[in-house]
């Protein structure tokens, strides 16, 4: 006897009716019962009493039903720890990311470590960087990228570039007609939808600063949770937002981008334990320092330190 005639004898058990039985094992009648034949055949008596309605299983089969729900269970048993201690062998690396560094160009640096570790279980995480500091500390991801540099001797940060700053606004707002780069006072003067409302402090909190070192003071119309409301409420002309330059890439036919006439950036900033030597990490440090390269960006040097620890 095999698993399969095993397997089938429970399904007519169970069910107390070949018909019922065949249906819930996706097929036909007559071969299951000569399944059932056959199991009779080797033990060497009939397992069903067929007279008794509904179907009841003789002396045999009620000894054979115990040995082969035995067997069964056993069977389903390994096969459950099999695949967890396959799963457990797997290595996991999880990344942390504030939403627009999804525009500066994430997608492409984690296909290329998806490439390179096709053995290692990515996972992604959306966070702000505060929270990507307390989830590294407590080990509930590997790396973290974000855009607000805070201090902490548990975690070394990496800035990895600066990305300039740019405007959104309405299609049809006034200032959308200059094609030419718009200055911080012109900004100035209209409302701003900033993000995020929290945690504090944030990339909300560069662009309050940005338009403070020039001496102004923005009009703030609302303060929002994430980037795509920010977007939204821009389209929806209730004001204008500064944005990492690669949300540009971001198209829509409500709302047109500028650049910005004075030198503004936001930090990339990629954040690890600072104990951390996995291969992970340094191949992560790799990926992102050998595609910086065919990208023409600057490699920093601690990103080829990284890549070189383990």
């Amino acid at each position: 006897m095999d698993f399969r005639q095993l397997r089938q004898f429970l399904a007519v058990a169970n069910a107390r009716s070949f018909s019922r039985a065949a249906d819930q094992l996706n097929m036909a009648q007559p071969p299951l019962s000569r399944t059932i034949r056959a199991l009779e055949d080797e033990v060497g008596g009939p397992l069903f009493d067929r007279s008794a309605k509904p179907l009841a299983m003789t002396p045999l089969g009620l000894l054979l039903h115990e040995q082969a729900r035995q067997v069964i269970d056993r069977m389903d048993d390994m096969h459950v720890m099999m695949k967890a201690a396959a799963f457990a062998e797997r290595r996991r690396f999880t990344i942390g990311f504030v939403a627009s560094t999804i525009y500066a160009r994430l997608p492409e640096l984690i296909r290329a470590f998806r490439r390179s570790s096709p053995e290692v279980d990515l996972v992604l995480v959306e966070s702000t960087t505060l929270d990507q500091i307390t989830a590294l500390k407590e080990g509930r991801i590997d790396v973290g990228f974000g855009r607000v540099r805070f201090e902490d001797p548990a975690i070394r940060r990496t800035v990895l570039r600066n990305e300039r700053l740019a405007v959104a606004l309405p299609r049809d707002h006034p200032l959308a007609a200059q094609i030419s780069p718009l200055s911080i006072k012109q900004v100035a003067g209209e409302p701003q939808i900033i993000y995020p409302r929290a945690p504090r402090p944030s990339y909300a909190d560069q662009v309050i600063s940005l338009f403070r070192d020039h001496g102004l003071e923005p009009v703030i119309a609302h303060e929002v949770r994430e980037l795509q409301i920010a977007i939204g409420l821009v389209a929806a002309e209730e004001g204008l937002a500064i944005i990492p330059e690669s949300v540009s890439r971001s198209r829509s036919h409500d709302v047109v981008y500028r650049d910005l006439l004075e030198p503004a950036t936001s930090p990339i900033i990629m954040s690890h334990r600072i104990n951390d030597s996995s291969i992970e990490l340094a191949t992560m440090s790799a990926v992102i320092a050998g595609e910086y390269e065919g990208w023409g960006y600057p490699v920093p040097p601690a990103l080829i330190q990284a890549a070189a620890e383990p």
